[in-house]
């Protein structure tokens, strides 16, 4: 099983929308190394770290859990979504997504400072100067360990 870190803006799409919603497509991601993440790392079954970016503060809010394959991302065929792309056909799409589900909401969010204070979490590529990707793979300990700080304990998430 492979551990993520998933970024939305939760004026976008937050941990409580997963929550009310329980499954929810990925659409919208144009970084090419985050839509391999997606198209060929992710697993079903695998598990999330659900981070709110661009929030006050932003950090971990819970976590989701790869409800399917990939398949490619819709929007990317609609004149009308922000994020069209003239250049992909049906025929040979160029983004891919996943579906997450909702596993379960932190009781508090794990902040980014406390992220970075940690000497553990302080290693994981969302506390690394540079890193803007809304997808980075996050190892078991890293996962295990936000997990443990947010006051989960292994009997609510498995991994």
């Amino acid at each position: 099983m492979n551990h993520w870190l998933i970024k939305s803006e939760p004026d976008v799409f937050s941990i409580d929308d997963l929550a009310r919603v329980k499954r929810e497509p990925w659409t919208g991601v144009r970084n090419y190394q985050a839509r391999n993440f997606m198209w060929k790392e992710m697993k079903p079954g695998d598990l999330a770290l659900f981070y709110h970016s661009n929030a006050k503060p932003p950090g971990i809010a819970g976590v989701a859990k790869v409800a399917g394959v990939p398949y490619p991302d819709e929007t990317q065929f609609d004149p009308k979504s922000e994020y069209h792309d003239p250049k992909t056909t049906r025929e040979n799409p160029r983004w891919w997504l996943v579906d997450f589900e909702f596993v379960g909401k932190f009781y508090d969010l794990l902040p980014l400072e406390s992220i970075k204070a940690d000497p553990v979490l302080s290693q994981m590529m969302v506390c690394q100067r540079g890193t803007r990707l809304s997808i980075t793979p996050v190892d078991p300990l890293h996962f295990k360990r936000a997990c443990k700080l947010a006051g989960w304990g292994a009997h609510t998430v498995s991994g």
